[in-house]
């Protein structure tokens, strides 16, 4: 994270290793998706709501933390955990391989962003911003040359927080990524952005 960013919002944002899970958890039991999904929806093509449960999906990210690289950044405004984001080699998140919408674009070896999660009482304070300028700054020193995001467009409105979990298009516009496609799932439904950045 820049010292700028540091200064701006008072945050600590290191990568996830397995001594930091229980501090993630204090943030996910704040409830919403984050409670049961455990950041493993991506992880896993088939696994739902109706075939694993918080534990299953809290051992698999436990798991993924022990290996060489984190699967994601936790942000600390001290002691405690406000904020999250999930990213890595867009090879480790095998649902992405299998979407209509956010299938490869290409070969390009990518790293991928995939979610964002924000404490309640801490949202509107710039702390997604700063946990995406960790993310590339963590891409880029573990090898990263090309990061992916998948954003939604809010067409400068408001949506509710359970609908911007990937982050949003101008956030991603302003830390300097370019959308490179937009794909729909049928004719009717709302183009979703796809964008990179170059590291």
């Amino acid at each position: 994270m820049t010292a700028a960013a540091t200064a701006a919002t008072g945050l600590t944002i290191v990568p996830l290793t397995p001594d930091r899970l229980d501090d993630l958890a204090t943030l996910f039991d704040q409830g919403g998706d984050p409670r049961w999904c455990w950041c493993a929806w991506y992880r896993v093509p088939n696994r739902n709501w109706t075939n694993a449960t918080p534990a299953d999906n809290r051992a698999l990210l436990a798991e993924v933390a022990t290996g060489p690289t984190a699967p994601g950044l936790v942000a600390y405004r001290g002691d405690a955990v406000v904020g999250w984001v999930s990213l890595g080699p867009r090879a480790d998140f095998e649902r992405l391989a299998r979407s209509t919408i956010l299938a490869p674009l290409d070969e390009v070896p990518v790293w991928s962003i995939v979610c964002f999660v924000v404490g309640r009482r801490e949202r509107g304070q710039g702390i997604a911003r700063a946990l995406l300028d960790s993310a590339i700054e963590h891409a880029r020193a573990n090898g990263a040359t090309t990061l992916e995001g998948y954003p939604v467009d809010t067409g400068g409105g408001r949506l509710p927080s359970a609908n911007i979990y990937k982050g949003t298009l101008s956030m991603f516009e302003r830390a300097g990524f370019t959308v490179v496609a937009r794909r729909q799932a049928t004719a009717t439904s709302t183009p979703r952005p796809i964008v990179r950045l170059e590291l």
